[in-house]
């Protein structure tokens, strides 16, 4: 059932879409950390990233710095490749998940030992619930 990566073999086969701006580095590193992980990953830049994150039920409140999209789900921000692993695994009726901001020692935004607390939420049709803490 588990592809060599840890990864569900459903999840190993299926692509991150993300998007994200060009200038981004912890963007990119969050790609990393994703690959790393054993995610298939394609990256699309793009300028402006608000229709997008419109379009996919992104409000304000749950914006980051980067939108993913895989399994039907929307990966918003600096979302731990666990926890992406942990929804495909478990397919909650939901839109996705987030990290609201850019929280230092979320995966692509580790900065030495600093660790701020946050929490990865999963959210849809109006609801918004805690699916991790860190």
């Amino acid at each position: 059932m588990f592809a060599a990566t840890g990864l569900p073999a459903h999840a190993a086969s299926e692509i991150l879409e993300v998007y994200k701006t060009p200038w981004c580095g912890c963007c990119a590193a969050w790609v990393d950390h994703m690959r790393d992980a054993g995610f298939s990953v394609r990256v699309t830049e793009m300028e402006d990233l608000a229709a997008l994150k419109a379009r996919y039920g992104v409000t304000a409140e749950l914006a980051s710095c980067h939108t993913a999209l895989i399994g039907g789900y929307v990966v918003e921000g600096h979302v731990p490749a666990a926890d992406v692993a942990r929804l495909l695994k478990e397919r909650p009726e939901a839109t996705g998940l987030a990290v609201p901001g850019m929280p230092v020692g979320s995966p692509g935004m580790e900065m030495g030992s600093e660790q701020d607390p946050y929490e990865v939420v999963l959210f849809g049709s109006g609801t918004r619930e805690t699916f991790a803490r860190y």
